[in-house]
């Protein structure tokens, strides 16, 4: 089993107790920055969202069946009062608890069921080389993003099209796609854009961050661009738990050189992933 198949198989028999993260994280051997990343990567939801979406959706169960008592309910999917969970179970349902219980079923309710793992992983994924890699200024077009809205990346590469090759301080022509300042509910910054001199007189609607000195495994996907999903899940799933390296809470990025053609998908790209030495 990968740390993400320990992780769900975890949650699937503790969910009804007072786990978290650092728990999840440990059943599988991992940190816990390592196990929020890895199940975005292979399952599209953060960690606390799919066990929040278990526990909700297993009270909606008992609700549906005319469960006499909500507050009941609701200490054991882990909420200390009824008005929290009533509001979590909109925030995640739409309806309340009392809806679902008059309304006595739940085909209408977006359950989050017990997941099964996707295992197209990459047979052939080269092995990585070790680089040190030097201090960078990256600036571009930024917006943040969490699991489920992360599909909308392509559209932002549209956006920052416009404006390749005419960057003020522009250095070369490779482009890169920077993943920084994520948190546990595995929200992330993301900014398609390119290495430059210094962060003066830029458009106002620019991203910036700056990369520090970082070591990195750099992976090479030579595919189509689509398919890069199963490389990611290639190097979280298979590559990096199997080796000696522990991943760095730093940004990771994408690099596409001058033999990528945004216009097909084709020519390949490299996938950079921090490390501690």
């Amino acid at each position: 089993m990968n740390p993400v198949e320990k992780a769900i198989w975890f949650i699937e028999g503790h969910f009804a107790e007072d786990i978290t993260l650092d728990d999840i994280a440990a059943s599988a051997g991992i940190s816990r920055f390592y196990m929020s990343r890895a199940f975005a990567v292979f399952t599209g939801r953060s960690v606390s969202g799919y066990l929040r979406g278990r526990r909700l959706t297993e009270a909606a169960k008992i609700l549906s069946k005319g469960a006499p008592d909500i507050l009941c309910v609701a200490l054991g999917a882990g909420y200390n009062s009824h008005e929290a969970f009533t509001r979590a179970f909109r925030d995640q349902f739409g309806f309340t608890p009392e809806q679902v219980r008059t309304q006595g079923h739940v085909e209408n309710i977006p359950m989050v069921e017990a997941l099964k793992m996707d295992e197209s992983f990459v047979v052939n994924l080269e092995t990585p080389r070790t680089v040190e890699g030097k201090a960078m200024l990256i600036a571009g077009i930024g917006a943040r993003y969490n699991c489920e809205t992360s599909k909308a990346i392509p559209s932002q590469w549209q956006q920052f099209n416009a404006y390749a090759g005419n960057v003020s301080g522009q250095v070369g022509d490779i482009y890169y796609g920077v993943c920084c300042n994520s948190d546990e509910e595995n929200n992330f910054d993301y900014i398609a854009g390119v290495e430059v001199t210094d962060f003066s007189d830029l458009p106002d609607e620019f991203s910036r961050v700056r990369i520090p000195a970082q070591r990195y495994l750099v992976f090479t996907h030579r595919d189509h661009i689509s398919s890069i999903r199963s490389t990611m899940m290639t190097i979280w799933g298979k590559y990096l738990p199997r080796s000696r390296h522990e991943v760095a809470d730093a940004p990771n990025f994408e690099r596409y050189g001058p033999e990528f053609d945004p216009r097909t998908g084709n020519g390949g790209m490299e996938i950079w992933i921090p490390i501690k030495n």
